[in-house]
């Protein structure tokens, strides 16, 4: 993360259970709140927690372009969050979400049909 980024907003309580990465950030799972679908997996800040808790979209942290990024802004497939929860380490985040269009940017509806290892 750059120093350039705002000091977050996210409740201490919570900042201080975090478990982060080297860089500051923390898996994010997308999954759609009816079915139980895996959707995709972002990486999100505590900045982008906090947005994603507070504004009732997904936030994430963009690795690749060092920018948050709401999902859905520019392709309108966007992520309604119904829940967010910690696991119990509290290194990664669960985010149950009401999908609306593709999760994946390549436009399949999940990051993980395309190429599946093992179906039994």
């Amino acid at each position: 993360m750059t120093s350039s980024v705002p000091a977050s907003s996210l409740d201490p309580a919570v900042a201080a259970r975090l478990k982060r990465s080297a860089d500051g950030l923390l898996p994010a799972i997308a999954q759609q709140y009816d079915t139980g679908e895996v959707l995709m997996l972002g990486w999100m800040d505590d900045e982008a927690l906090h947005r994603t808790l507070t504004t009732g979209r997904c936030t994430y942290w963009s690795r690749s372009r060092q920018e948050y990024w709401v999902k859905g802004d520019t392709s309108g497939h966007v992520q309604h969050v119904k829940s967010v929860a910690l696991d119990c380490d509290a290194d990664a985040i669960l985010v149950k979400v009401d999908q609306i269009g593709a999760a994946c940017h390549t436009g399949d509806r999940t990051c993980f049909d395309a190429d599946v290892l093992l179906d039994k």
